[in-house]
């Protein structure tokens, strides 16, 4: 389906929030907002990524803002602003640091864009979309997290590479918590519609599960700072879903009511991407190991919800 005019803010313009601008403008998907506490950065992108449209022959669909008001009637809120980790550092210590920054963003949000859809990209990503749907007040299916698309992403590329196969013959799911504590599955993983693990032995699953877990600090330790190109990848699949209503199934981080047997903390699941938000959480049949890391991987974002100091234990 063919997307309409949509519209689409990125608030934070360093790496991901700029190369998710750019994948954006150039496939045409939406008009884009760059805004950033940092003018001269938004400007500066906004020019660059202009100058590369024109190069391309694509339309000029992108902009900078200077403040929220520019922002309003925006369809698709992305967040991507905030402290990125360094080496040495977990996702989760950066709870600090961001919450006050994902806290005065979504008031604003709240404020000058009441209808918009929202992603959350700043980590920790499941403890910082939590916020956001606690302080925006916004219906469940406007507000979720990139964590899944990401992490899935890549546990499909190591099989892949493992197989030594394309990557477009693979089909992976990832569930739980954006951190150490992923749910990677490999029984709903398939290369080629075949489950891997009737293609691989356990050993080799094994691997490619502790690959998947530590390919963020992998990638952190090289850099000196987060991977943006992955991550902008992930983005764009998720606004594309919601821009083209394609009812995609994609494994995003969203508040829980009763699902998977949890409640009141926001985790990575399968759901189902329109044109609203979030159409339909699928609850996939897991044993009774893969129950256990899923309930690690709750109590680990409810130990970091706590810290907020709005967390209930009051099922909603």
């Amino acid at each position: 389906m063919k997307s309409e005019k949509r519209k689409i803010a990125i608030i934070g313009a360093g790496k991901i929030g700029a190369t998710l601008a750019m994948r954006v403008a150039e496939n045409d998907l939406a008009d884009v907002l760059l805004l950033d506490v940092k003018e001269n950065l938004a400007h500066g992108v906004v020019l660059d990524l202009k100058d590369n449209l024109s190069i391309l022959g694509c339309p000029q669909r992108v902009n900078y803002a200077i403040d929220y008001l520019e922002l309003a009637g925006a369809d698709i809120v992305v967040i991507t602003a905030g402290f990125s980790r360094k080496p040495d550092m977990s996702r989760e210590d950066l709870l600090g640091k961001n919450e006050e920054v994902i806290r005065e963003i979504t008031l604003k949000i709240k404020r000058y864009i009441p209808n918009a859809i929202i992603i959350v990209v700043t980590n920790p990503l499941d403890i910082m979309t939590y916020l956001v749907y606690k302080i925006s007040g916004f219906s469940r299916p406007k507000v979720m997290g990139m964590s899944g698309v990401l992490d899935a992403g890549r546990f499909g590329g190591l099989i892949a590479d493992e197989l030594k196969v394309s990557a477009q013959n693979i089909q992976a799911m990832v569930m739980g918590m954006h951190s150490d504590l992923m749910l990677p599955l490999p029984k709903y993983s398939t290369a080629y519609g075949v489950s891997i693990r009737r293609i691989l032995d356990r050993e080799r699953v094994e691997q490619l599960l502790k690959k998947t877990r530590k390919r963020g600090a992998e990638i952190v330790s090289y850099l000196a700072c987060s991977a943006h190109y992955a991550p902008s990848a992930a983005v764009f699949l998720m606004l594309k879903a919601i821009c083209n209503n394609e009812k995609r199934v994609l494994p995003v981080s969203v508040y829980l009511e009763g699902e998977y047997n949890l409640s009141n903390v926001c985790l990575g699941v399968p759901v189902k991407i329109g044109g609203k938000g979030i159409e339909e959480i699928v609850e996939l049949e897991l044993d009774k190991e893969e129950k256990k890391i899923l309930q690690e991987s709750a109590k680990k974002a409810k130990e970091g919800i706590r810290k907020l100091g709005i967390y209930s234990k009051r099922k909603i």
